[in-house]
């Protein structure tokens, strides 16, 4: 498994759901977390954010993450 090196969670106000960006270098990936409500908590986003990476074949550190509201 490859290790990103960093991951941001906001909300997208024209979809109306989280996203996940995955930074590996120069590349982001981005992935939607399409049944997470608008109220739901930092861990909780931190914890899917780390979900969705691992997905995707890559390992993040937890606190790396960021989470923007």
């Amino acid at each position: 498994m490859l290790r990103a090196d960093s991951a941001q969670v906001d909300w997208d106000q024209h979809k109306k759901q989280w996203l996940v960006h995955v930074k590996i270098g120069e590349e982001v990936i981005r992935r939607p977390l399409s049944k997470t409500p608008q109220t739901a908590g930092e861990d909780v986003l931190r914890s899917l954010a780390v979900e969705t990476a691992k997905a995707d074949g890559y390992d993040v550190d937890p606190a790396k993450v960021s989470v923007a509201r």
